[in-house]
Order: structure tokens, then C-alpha cells, then sequence
């Protein structure tokens, strides 16, 4: 079998005051952008603080004073290992969170959800690399044939793999923004936690590509906050999830949101029943971290050419069996 070459291991880092992004570590990544500079321990601390108070006021049943619990996250680093012809290498395939609920009230850790944020090299290069690549020679063509095929294969071996199944009790939840180039529509469906369902006029280029990674979408707006989420999830997101495991990655993921797309989620009013997220909105409040956008898109076609070069061509043959495979 061709995925015997592949296996995984996964490594744990504490996401606090203190975390230092590891060599490995995309630098465009939420949490390690937010580690960088004069002003990275600041940065964390209130990032920390937002996510706790955010996930408080979520859960506000028995929770008088709005400070019952605290939200500890572990940043998940996967490395694929490759073990080909007695050549054996690995490559820092993806990075996820795992959010921990603490309660202080009875001092019981209760799991959250894993996922949340994704952090991938090879989306880097599938996005800032390929596609780029290919729009510049056929305009306007949409994508390249079997584009994230590659990305879907390797995300769906890793799901399914020891490592996963020894590590994590329940399939990720990926929570993003909404694209900038799609229109949200409310449903008339509103859950108690996760809040108005919207839904688009049509997938976006993300929606297509957590797709080929098995993943469905659903856009909810939570209680208070000001526009809809993306929700990638496998199988049912409102009845595989508890409260609270819904409410740590709606505390997280606002938070990173706020501080990296302001415009939408930090806007001054409330997304309408038709809502087109715009980047271009100034009617917005800015939190007090501080992160620095241009860099963050230079960096990730700098990170896409380090997975062609590090990854996608070594392997060329190999993982072109692997997509085929799991294309069919």
C-alpha cells in the first residue's frame, strides 16, 4: 500500500504567556505571529485573556460572575514521516489547536474541541504558489484540474491514522472567517450557542478545498459577536459536540479573528440577514495586539516555495500516487 511510506507524530506545546514558535512553525500561523516582537509576551497575554472572557460569557449558566472557567490550548504539531527505499525523512505537515476547558469551580479539565485554527505548508504552496502560478497563465480559468487533491489526501491519512485515534477523542472542528467574496444569507435556524445560521450563494474556493479534506461547512454568528463563521466539521457539527466543546472554539477563534480581520469581526455593527463581508469596511475597532498583515501574505509564498522545494518535488511520484488513490 502506498500510504505504508507515510506515518505520523504529533508534538505537544503549551499555547502561553511564554510559548516561543518552534523552527518548524509557519510564522504566519495565528498563534505564532502573535509571539514575535517587543511585544509578544503583551500580545499573549491578552489574547489569553480575551479567549477566557470571550469562552465566560458563552457559558454563562451557573457562572454568576463571568469567570468560572479558563481556556488552555496545545498547539498540535503533525509531522509526516516518509519512509521510502530505506530513505527516511519527515516534513512539518500541520498545526492545529486542542482546547481544554478549566473549571475553577470544581477543578476539573474537560476536553475541547481539537482544531480550530490550520496551519499547513502545503496549502501554502496550493494557494500561493500553484494557483498563483496558474492564473498568471490561463486568466480567469478558475483552478488547476485536481487542485487540493494532494492536501485532501494527506489530511484524510492523517484522520486516519494511529496517531490520530491515540491523541483525540473526536474528528476536528475547523473554525475561519467567511470569504470576502461570497454573500451570507440567514436561514431562520438559530442555536442556542453557536447562534443565526447563514448560508452562501455559492462555495467559496475554501469551501471547495476543506471539502476534498472531508469536511462540510455551516456559517453560524454566535450570540454577540458581529458576523458569521466558517464551521468545518465531519459528520454532525450541532449533535457531536457539547456546549462548552462548541464554546472553546468559538472563545478561540473570535479572538485570533478580532485581532487579524478587524474589518468583519471586530466591524462596529451587526452583519445584516444579507451580508457580504468586506475587508475594505472602516467601521472598526481595532484590540490592542498588535500583528503585521504585509508580512504575514509576503511570508506565505515564501512558505509555499519552502513545500515545493522541501516536499512536493522530493516526492513528486509518490504523493501523486497518494492523490490519485484517494481521488477515486
Amino acid at each position: 500500500m502506498i500510504d505504508s511510506a507515510f506515518t505520523f507524530s504529533i508534538e505537544r506545546t503549551a499555547f502561553d504567556e511564554d510559548y516561543r514558535p518552534a523552527d518548524h512553525t509557519r510564522v504566519t500561523t495565528n498563534f505564532a505571529n502573535l509571539a514575535r516582537g517587543e511585544r509578544r509576551q503583551e500580545n499573549l497575554r491578552n489574547t489569553l485573556r480575551m479567549i477566557d472572557n470571550r469562552f465566560n460569557s458563552l457559558a454563562a449558566w451557573d457562572n454568576p460572575r463571568g469567570d468560572r472557567y479558563s481556556v488552555e490550548l496545545d498547539i498540535i504539531s503533525v509531522e509526516m514521516n516518509i519512509d521510502v527505499r530505506d530513505n527516511r525523512d519527515s516534513f512539518p505537515l500541520i498545526e492545529i489547536l486542542q482546547a481544554r476547558i478549566f473549571d475553577k469551580q470544581t477543578g476539573e479539565r474537560i476536553e475541547g474541541v481539537v482544531g480550530n485554527n490550520f496551519s499547513s505548508y502545503v496549502r501554502d504552496y496550493d494557494f500561493s504558489v500553484l494557483l498563483l502560478d496558474y492564473a498568471k497563465k490561463h486568466p480567469n480559468a478558475g483552478v488547476p484540474a485536481g487542485f487540493g487533491d494532494l492536501h485532501g489526501s494527506l489530511f484524510k491519512l492523517f484522520l486516519s491514522s494511529d496517531a490520530y485515534r491515540d491523541n483525540f477523542s473526536k474528528p476536528p472542528v475547523i473554525c475561519l472567517s467567511v470569504s470576502s467574496t461570497k454573500t451570507y444569507y440567514r436561514t431562520g435556524n438559530e442555536h442556542p450557542l453557536l447562534g443565526l445560521e447563514y448560508q452562501n450563494d455559492e462555495p467559496s474556493p475554501t469551501d471547495a478545498y476543506f471539502a476534498k479534506m472531508g469536511m462540510k461547512v455551516r456559517y453560524f454568528m454566535p450570540k454577540h459577536s458581529v458576523a458569521p463563521f466558517a464551521f468545518y466539521h465531519i459528520g454532525d457539527l450541532l449533535r457531536d459536540y457539547t456546549n462548552l466543546e462548541l464554546a472553546s472554539t468559538i472563545s478561540t477563534m473570535e479572538t485570533f479573528q478580532k485581532i487579524y480581520r478587524p474589518e468583519i469581526y471586530n466591524a462596529n455593527s451587526v452583519a445584516a440577514e444579507q451580508y457580504r463581508p468586506s475587508l475594505k469596511c472602516q467601521d472598526y475597532s481595532l484590540t490592542r495586539i498588535v500583528y503585521d498583515r504585509e508580512e504575514r501574505s509576503r511570508l506565505a509564498v515564501e512558505q509555499g516555495k519552502f513545500a515545493e522545494e522541501r516536499f512536493i518535488k522530493p516526492y513528486q511520484a509518490l504523493l501523486a500516487q497518494l492523490s490519485t488513490i484517494a481521488a477515486h
